[in-house]
C-alpha cells in the first residue's frame, strides 16, 4: 500500500515544478542552464537503470526528478530575465558531470550506473546549491521541499532494499535538503532573530 504514495510524490513534485517554472516565465527565478540541463540527464538515466535491473513503482520519483527539470531548462530559455550568468567553475562541474555519464555508458552495469548518475547529479546541483546559498532570492524552493517529500515516498515504495531501489532516492532526499536549507536559511534566521 505505500508503494502508491510515489503518486502522491509525483503530485507533490508537480505542484513545485509549476512553481520553479512559473518563477522562471516571471523572470523571478533564474535556474543555472547546466545545472537543469545535467539534472534532466542523470536521473533518466538513474530511471533506465532503475527499470532495466526491475525496479519498480520506487522508481517513479527518480523519473519526476529528471523530467522536470528537462521543461525547466526549455522554459529557461523563453524569458531573457530568468538568465543566470555561467562561471567557469559551473563549466567544470558540467564537465565532470558529462565524464561520470559517459563512465556509465562503458559499464553498462545497473548498479555502477545509478553510482555514476548520483555522482554526475550530485556535480550538476552544485553550482545551484552555490548560487542558492549566495543568491537565494533567485531560487524558489518550493520544488526542492517537494522533492524531498516526493524521494521519501519512493523510499517508501522499496520493497527490497537493493542499491538500484533506494540509492537515487537516498540521495535526492540529500540535495533537496541543502538546497531547501540554502533558499530559505536567511529567512528563517531572519524570523528567529525577531
Amino acid at each position: 500500500m505505500l508503494q502508491y504514495l510515489v503518486f502522491v510524490g509525483a503530485l507533490a513534485t508537480s505542484i513545485g515544478a509549476i512553481a520553479y517554472i512559473r518563477g522562471t516565465l516571471a523572470g523571478l527565478t533564474k535556474p543555472n542552464k547546466i545545472t537543469w540541463l545535467m539534472w534532466s540527464i542523470a536521473p533518466l538515466i538513474a530511471f533506465s537503470a532503475g527499470l532495466s535491473d526491475g525496479v519498480g513503482w520506487a522508481v517513479l520519483p527518480v523519473f519526476t526528478a529528471g523530467f522536470f527539470p528537462l521543461v525547466i531548462f526549455l522554459v529557461s530559455f523563453i524569458n531573457p530575465s530568468a538568465y543566470w550568468k555561467l562561471q567557469v567553475s559551473d563549466y567544470i562541474c558540467g564537465f565532470f558531470s558529462v565524464l561520470a555519464l559517459i563512465l556509465w555508458a562503458v559499464t553498462k552495469n545497473p548498479n555502477i550506473a545509478i553510482a555514476l548518475a548520483i555522482i554526475s547529479d550530485g556535480f550538476a546541483g552544485a553550482p545551484t546549491l552555490i548560487k542558492a546559498w549566495q543568491y537565494p532570492e533567485t531560487e524558489s524552493g518550493l520544488l526542492y521541499l517537494a522533492s524531498i517529500f516526493s524521494a521519501l515516498t519512493g523510499l517508501l515504495a522499496v520493497k527490497n532494499w537493493m542499491f538500484s531501489e533506494y540509492a537515487f532516492n537516498v540521495y535526492l532526499v540529500s540535495m533537496g535538503i541543502l538546497l531547501t536549507v540554502a533558499v530559505y536559511r536567511k529567512k528563517f534566521f531572519k524570523k528567529v532573530s525577531l
